[in-house]
């Protein structure tokens, strides 16, 4: 598979944690926790779900004073960068990181006046966090929207605007998104910002839906932008178990060629030419690699008219047809087994590449 990261956007880098967002570095996977965080337990758990998924920094909501003030707890118990994620009050902004918050997302158009924004950058500087600014659909200055309607352009001025309110308190290290639940919008906001812009963009589609209509929006929207060198961090938004966020995020990365440390598994969608069941072969050997962090190509086909040829850069393929299924390496012709056996002779071989 092609690696795309050459042709990413140079932004500028900042520190979450010990996570670097930016700077030529890899497209970092977000999520965003369900529980509410004064439950430590909870969200200790779930992120620790969200940790073995492969998520790499992960928001929680700052509800009230208790929520705040268990990010100590929180922090204390896992493994990945905390953001908090801040609406309406600057003290739960600044309680939030005095209890350890890696970074926190605001968005200064509802935290108050330049007073309260101060507030907020005053502490943010003094702990030496990063900031993502995020304007939204929902949250759009009247005077952009006066001026430009609900549109990308209302939604970039939005954000810089906000981003120009912290940089005249000093603030520097700044994630910037600028998301809605329209798909075609959400390309056109990011394209005009990242013409705009050298700080670090976050990516997600917001309020995509529930888990089949948001992956979808999620994979075109982050998907497009990826293949055009835009994006530094990615959040699928899912209205579900937050790991399939995490899940989906990863696939869009394979899919765009910016995470190659997989094995990869092609199959064809069969047709009235298949004779035995490489359908459900191919799902359990998708199950089966889904752990491995190994750069292999695994190819399920259905029959042999085509397999061999159209799966010849696979590690390994099998294709079937008349009673026994044929196993190629690299496309070439390797063992012919019955079909009744095929399943465990292709895990035979699936186990042996795997152990190399």
């Amino acid at each position: 598979m092609q690696s795309w990261v050459h042709f990413m956007k140079m932004t500028k880098k900042v520190l979450v944690g010990g996570v670097e967002v930016g700077g030529g570095t890899s497209v970092k996977i977000q999520s965003m926790t369900t529980t509410k965080t004064a439950d430590v337990e909870k969200t200790t758990a779930q992120i620790h779900a969200l940790e073995n998924a492969g998520c790499e920094i992960v928001r929680v909501a700052i509800a009230d004073e208790n929520d705040a003030c268990a990010v100590k707890d929180v922090v204390s118990k896992i493994h990945v960068p905390l953001v908090a994620d801040i609406h309406f009050s600057p003290k739960l902004a600044v309680t939030a990181i005095e209890n350890g918050a890696n970074k926190v997302r605001i968005n200064p158009g509802n935290i108050g006046g330049e007073k309260e924004i101060k507030f907020v950058a005053d502490c943010v500087k003094a702990h030496n966090i990063p900031v993502r600014v995020g304007s939204n659909t929902g949250s759009i200055e009247k005077e952009f929207l006066q001026k430009y309607g609900k549109n990308e352009y209302s939604l970039v001025e939005s954000a810089l605007y906000n981003v120009s309110v912290l940089e005249k308190f000093g603030v520097r290290d700044i994630v910037i998104s600028v998301k809605a639940s329209d798909v075609a919008l959400t390309k056109r906001a990011y394209t005009l910002l990242a013409q705009k812009t050298d700080y670090p963009l976050h990516l997600g589609v917001t309020e995509a839906g529930t888990t089949e209509a948001g992956i979808v929006k999620s994979a075109v929207g982050i998907g497009s932008l990826l293949l055009n060198g835009i994006g530094d961090t990615i959040r699928v938004s899912l209205t579900d178990d937050p790991v399939k966020e995490v899940d989906a995020a990863k696939l869009i990365l394979r899919a765009c060629g910016l995470d190659t440390a997989f094995v990869e598994v092609v199959s064809c969608p069969t047709c009235g030419r298949c004779a035995w069941e490489s359908m459900r072969l191919a799902e359990k050997v998708t199950a089966f690699v889904k752990p491995y962090k190994k750069r292999l190509k695994i190819a399920v086909m259905g029959c042999v008219v085509n397999g061999p040829g159209e799966a010849k850069d696979a590690d390994l393929g099998i294709a079937g047809g008349n009673g026994s299924c044929l196993l190629f390496k690299k496309g070439e012709p390797y063992k012919k087994v019955d079909a009744s056996q095929a399943e465990e002779e292709f895990f035979k071989e699936i186990r042996v590449l795997l152990d190399e």
